[in-house]
């Protein structure tokens, strides 16, 4: 088990739940990082006593630098700070919780200084795919995935045989708010309903995600990067339970499904202490109350974001990073009312339909793609 965190994004859902398992667990906290939230961040520092912590927001930092200045953490500020943070000397472990494509650089940084990974920024992967894995390689540490599918896989993989015989990957999904729901019915939702998950507790990027089942599109990618599998051979089924977190199936038709209740601390835990199982916070399964689990075909008709992530990912090169770069920006835009709900999905197939093809070679290539896509998106902006 390792013996100190530095966790991105730690006032959000992943990062505050990695502090709930690291307490319970005793490990010691190094460094921690919010983009603004202070008043969570400084009650985290009296909490854990980082060695650094940095605010994304500068103004927010010089705040947080007088109102800790009693403590021995030192503040940082900025990306510089982000990074800072990820790199953190005394940390044997990299918690990345922080949402979207911001997670990027802090995550190469980490593995260029031989930090291994708990990895729960899906959109980094997704955009800088070939840019992480590579640098994973070369540095000679792991990534470890926290998102319950692919900790669901991950786990299952572990009674693989050494050739895997693996077949395909089955990815679960919830449905969102709006399943069974079609284009017609999707016309006047409200940012309130989209916000309303029927099983889990996120943040409200990732719940929109989840609305639009963009989310799943990302996962896709994720898991074709994580797994080395294509996007062919990774299935989507709508499971409402939210019991079943993925399976993986053999040549032999074969599947091993990892169950448990909706709780984002037991694949936190796993990824943190790796290949050992702890005691865990969250309550077991009750197997007398559990009367059904559905499983469902996804409508890639009504959810467009899901079968162009897919499309995405076949075409390769930059399309994966303007798949999400569109989606970010319209997902931001539909939170602050300039555009519809449908309009995510029109967008994100629109810009990965629009945009040439260029091969992703750099850091620089993936933050360009980017800023285009999202500038294609308020193109959008009614």
């Amino acid at each position: 088990m390792v013996h100190n965190l530095s966790v991105l994004g730690s006032t959000g859902s992943i990062g505050t739940q990695t502090l709930d398992v690291a307490r319970k667990l005793g490990i010691g906290i190094a460094a921690l990082c919010a983009h603004s939230n202070i008043a969570l961040l400084e009650e985290q520092v009296r909490a854990f006593r980082p060695a650094r912590v940095a605010v994304f927001d500068e103004k927010k930092a010089k705040e947080l630098r007088l109102s800790i200045a009693d403590t021995a953490t030192e503040v940082f500020a900025g990306m510089d700070g982000v990074i800072a943070v990820s790199t953190e000397p005394s940390a044997d472990l990299v918690v990345n919780g922080l949402v979207g494509m911001v997670g990027l650089r802090p995550t190469l940084e980490a593995a260029s200084a031989k930090k291994d990974i708990a990895f729960a920024n899906k959109e980094t992967l997704v955009a800088g795919g070939a840019l992480v894995t590579d640098a994973v390689r070369k540095n000679g540490v792991r990534l470890y995935p926290v998102d319950s599918e692919h900790s669901a896989i991950f786990q299952c993989l572990q009674a693989s045989p050494p050739n895997r015989a693996l077949k395909k990957i089955i990815l679960t999904a919830s449905g969102g708010p709006f399943f069974g729901r079609n284009r017609d019915d999707l016309r006047h939702v409200t940012v309130e309903e989209a916000l309303r998950h029927p099983n889990w507790s996120m943040g409200a990027k990732i719940t929109i995600d989840s609305a639009t089942m963009m989310n799943k599109g990302l996962e896709i990618i994720e898991a074709a990067w994580l797994f080395d599998m294509s996007p062919d051979d990774i299935e989507v089924v709508v499971h409402r339970e939210s019991i079943i977190h993925s399976m993986i199936e053999f040549d032999d038709h074969a599947v091993l499904a990892q169950l448990g209740i909706p709780d984002m601390r037991i694949p936190i835990q796993y990824a943190i202490t790796y290949p050992e199982r702890y005691p865990s916070p969250v309550q077991p399964i009750d197997w007398t109350t559990l009367s059904s689990m559905t499983f469902y075909t996804p409508d890639e008709d009504t959810f467009m974001c899901l079968r162009a992530c897919k499309d995405a990912m076949r075409k390769g090169g930059l399309y994966p990073a303007i798949a999400n770069g569109a989606n970010e920006e319209a997902n931001r835009m539909f939170r602050d009312g300039e555009i519809t709900f449908l309009q995510i999905g029109e967008i994100v197939r629109g810009a990965v339909d629009t945009f040439p093809y260029r091969q992703a070679r750099t850091l620089d290539d993936v933050l360009i793609a980017d800023s285009e896509a999202r500038l294609y998106a308020r193109s959008f902006i009614r």
